[in-house]
Formats: structure tokens, sequence, C-alpha cells
């Protein structure tokens, strides 16, 4: 296998939930050792409980969730309650590159992790901060998770369709911020290899999520428009919608930027009478005439299935996508020439296609290697092999729940 980007990069990852552990595996999946440290007497709640389905995993290590976020890393288990505990976290982390945590801001350092505190251990330690609204200012203490990135970040605000409330975007909103923290990360590694500098990473999520609408941020600040809800409006296109098609609640994106595109629709659909009425001449009559416009292609939509309108617009040239559900996606033939997935074996979930990494190196491809870890699946290693900790010592320590 070729080397891996980040092979030879250790992390102790403090991080929990979803918008830090998801960052952290990004990392893995360029090579990265990653060391979760959890506990049983605190574990990580996407172990325990998914927030689309409830509590319904029968035990820690059954939770599929968990396993999706959590890929190729290790687990070991410690009680951060405990002295003990704290220093065998600080151990790992002096034979690490990087520490990540995402706890409301002041929780390590009440725990004696801080960053100051790890400075002493590894004084070239990269420390990444994660919360709702970063580590400083009037708002630090505020909790949150993903919707509420979303809604103070603004992103929720103009997400919906005109007439109706914003959408109170879930999970993806925790994986963008957990993009961004992959990305600082990154950004830091290669800081510190040019300079030899470790540094402290405060990172707020709802700004993570703010960057993402940067042209509706300068629109209200250049020339002071708050933005609205518009749907699938496009500013200048139409068509450009969902439409609905045969079958239970199937839909086709349609989007037309050209006249050519539009000549090419119009064909494809059997040229009908109203394609050549005055309100649909060019581009700008029908933006202004679209609601009209979009009931007219809607009516045509609706007797075939979301794919054969994608493959009868694709073949002459007009930008046409299904809204696939999740089995049509791992179905499809695009992103499976792709590798989309992996299939990894669990110990106790069982087979389990697990999402690869999105993009592409030529040179240091990145992989999934294994499912998620069991808890504390890896005490023996870390303590044994890489602090070199004696067997009765760690099975005191197990005995005494410092291990736990």
């Amino acid at each position: 296998m070729e080397r891996a980007p980040l092979e030879g990069i250790r992390i102790a990852d403090f991080t929990w939930a979803w918008a830090g552990p998801y960052g952290t595996m990004l990392l893995g999946f360029m090579g990265a050792e990653v060391i979760k440290i959890e506990s049983r007497r605190r574990p990580d709640h996407s172990r325990m409980r998914s927030l689309a389905t409830g509590p319904s995993m029968a035990g820690p290590d059954h939770a599929t969730i968990f396993n999706d976020i959590n890929l190729g890393k290790m687990s070991t288990t410690l009680d951060l309650g405990k002295p003990e505990g704290v220093e065998l976290a600080k151990r790992v982390v002096s034979i690490s590159d990087v520490a990540a945590e995402n706890f409301r801001p002041g929780v390590m350092e009440r725990l004696g992790l801080g960053y100051d505190a790890l400075k002493e251990v590894k004084p070239d330690i990269i420390m990444l901060s994660s919360s709702a609204l970063g580590g400083t200012g009037p708002e630090r203490h505020y909790v949150g998770y993903a919707p509420t990135f979303a809604s103070l970040g603004g992103q929720a605000y103009i997400t919906g369709y005109p007439n109706g409330s914003p959408i109170p975007l879930m999970g993806s909103t925790d994986l963008r911020s957990a993009t961004t923290t992959a990305f600082a990360i990154l950004a830091a590694i290669y800081h510190r290899a040019r300079t030899g500098e470790g540094q402290h990473i405060d990172l707020s999520s709802t700004e993570a999520i703010s960057v993402l609408i940067g042209e509706t941020i300068l629109d209200y600040t250049m020339n002071h428009r708050v933005p609205f809800r518009k749907g699938n409006d496009d500013e200048i296109m139409a068509p450009h919608n969902c439409y609905p098609c045969q079958g239970d609640n199937s839909w086709v994106s349609i989007a037309v930027a050209t006249e050519d595109e539009w000549r090419a629709l119009c064909q494809a659909m059997g040229n009908p009478p109203w394609t050549r009425e005055e309100r649909f001449a060019d581009a700008y009559e029908r933006w202004q005439n679209r609601r009209e416009l979009d009931e007219l292609i809607a009516s045509w939509t609706k007797d075939f299935t979301h794919y054969e309108v994608m493959e009868r617009l694709q073949q002459v040239g007009v930008a046409a996508v299904p809204s696939f559900r999740g089995y049509e996606l791992f179905a499809d033939p695009h992103l499976r020439q792709r590798d989309f997935y992996t299939v990894v074996e669990h110990p106790l979930i069982g087979e389990r296609k697990a999402i690869s990494p999105p993009w592409k190196l030529s040179n240091t491809p990145a992989h999934v290697t294994r499912p998620g870890p069991l808890l504390g699946e890896h005490n023996r290693y870390v303590f044994g092999q890489l602090l070199g900790m004696p067997q009765e010592e760690i099975q005191r320590l197990v005995e005494e729940e410092v291990i736990y």
C-alpha cells in the first residue's frame, strides 16, 4: 500500500458526539493514528443513542452512528475525574502531535488538560478546541449542537421556502464544522513542519458555518439587503427547481442556464405548444413567469421516473439529477465506480457499508482501514506498548477504575 500523507502523525482525540469525531476521522483516513480517549463513566452519546432513532442500541459497542464517524480509530478508556486518569491522558498527549477536543470552553482547563498544561508535557503540541461560539467573547459559554450552529451562523435562516419557516439543519452542519476542524489541523501540521511551532486553534462551529454563506453576508454588508428564503429559485436561471416524478415521493432537479439548453429541454419534452408562448420567449421572461413554468414542466416530469427524466435530459445536455434515496446512492453506477463506499466488518455490528474518503489523491490515497473501535479495545496497546507500562500496573488501574 502507498504511503499515507499523514503517516507518523498521532492524534490524542478527546472529541465526542459528531462535530469533533468526524474531523479526526478524516485525518485518520489520511494515515494519522487517532487514539480516542473516552470513558465508561460518561460514554460518547453517539455510542448510546441516535438523534434520528432514539436509544435503540444494544450497547455502546453496537452503535452504527458511532462506527460511521469513528472509522479506523483506536479507543482507550480513562476516568478523567481521577488524577491518575488525567496523568495518563497527558502521557498519551506527550507522544502525540495533535490533541483535539470539542467540549464547552473551560472543561479541559478544569480537568487539568488545557493548552497550557499540555504544552508542559509536549511543547510543540497542536491543540484544537472546537465549540459552539469559540473560547472567547461574551457568548463563549453558550452550549450548541448542529441546529444551533446553523441558526446562529445564518444558514438556517436563508434555507427553506419563501412562505415557510427556516429549516433547522441537523447533522450535516456538524460535519461541515468537522471538515473545517480537519482543514485547520492540517494547516497547523504544515506550519509546525516549517517552523517547529505548535499552536492552539480556537474554532467556533458557528463561524465555520457563516463562512459558507459569504455572498449573503457581503450582500448585507455592502448593500444593506436582508436575504430571505427562496426555496430552489436561482437569481437568474429558470427553470431551476425540483420536479415531481412517477412514484412515491420521487423528484428530479432540473437547471437551465442557456438558450441552447432551453431549446434542448423543449425538444426532450416533445416541443409542446406552450414552450413557444411569449411569456417563455427568453431567459428574463421565463424567470418572471417561473411559477407557471414550473407547473408546466412538472406536468411532463410526473409521467416518468426520476431516472428516466435524468437520462433524457442529460443526453441532450440539460443538467438534471434525481433526488436520490439512501439506497439509490449506494446503487448508483457513478458513485460505485468512484468507490463511494467501503465494506468494513465490525465484530459486533457485522458487515457495514462505510462512506469512503470523498477525495482522490494519486500518490497518497486515503483509505478506510477498519471499523470504529470497541470501547477500550486498545487499552493494552496504548498503555502497554506505546507508553511502556507494566501489565501489573495496567491491571491495577483497571481494577481501580482509572482505566475505565
